[in-house]
């Protein structure tokens, strides 16, 4: 038992700078994830996807996700990349008057009361392209996303 304890003294301090180590490693990756880090296969992968924008800002969601905000040719759109740097999506802001007839041919169907306020072509790696129309009714807002066909999704 003697040998034991001396044994633990001895090698105690020489732990000591390891597990300081461990946990300085440790503080700075929550420091990065804290202060929303993006990883270099995001930023990469934004860099090779949009060549011509120079000024971008990246958050993360809540999903996991890396969203990219800027301007591509004057218009506001984002972006989202998975960890890996694999992208999802693209949102691209649109007047109401750009979004195809058969979609506003579905909210006037579907909404008859409803004014667009806002819309969005969404181009998803999953589900092609997707075009999204905020919508006011009174006092009440909704969001609505629709397929090229003009089928609701959500």
């Amino acid at each position: 038992m003697k040998k034991i304890l001396i044994a633990i003294a001895f090698l105690l301090p020489m732990s000591l700078p390891l597990l300081s180590a461990q946990t300085a490693s440790t503080r700075k990756v929550a420091e990065a994830e804290k202060n929303n880090s993006t990883p270099l296969s995001v930023t990469t992968a934004f860099k090779k996807r949009f060549p011509t924008v120079t000024k971008v800002s990246f958050g993360r969601e809540k999903n996991g996700e890396y969203e990219a905000e800027f301007k591509l040719d004057g218009v506001k759109s984002s972006a989202n990349f998975t960890a890996e740097g694999t992208w999802k999506e693209t949102e691209s802001e649109i007047s109401a008057a750009m979004l195809p007839a058969n979609i506003i041919q579905s909210i006037s169907a579907k909404y008859p009361q409803a004014k667009i306020v806002g819309a969005a072509k969404i181009v998803t790696a999953d589900n092609g392209t997707r075009y999204e129309a905020d919508l006011k009714m009174g006092m009440k807002k909704k969001e609505v996303l629709f397929d090229e066909a003009g089928n609701l999704v959500k």
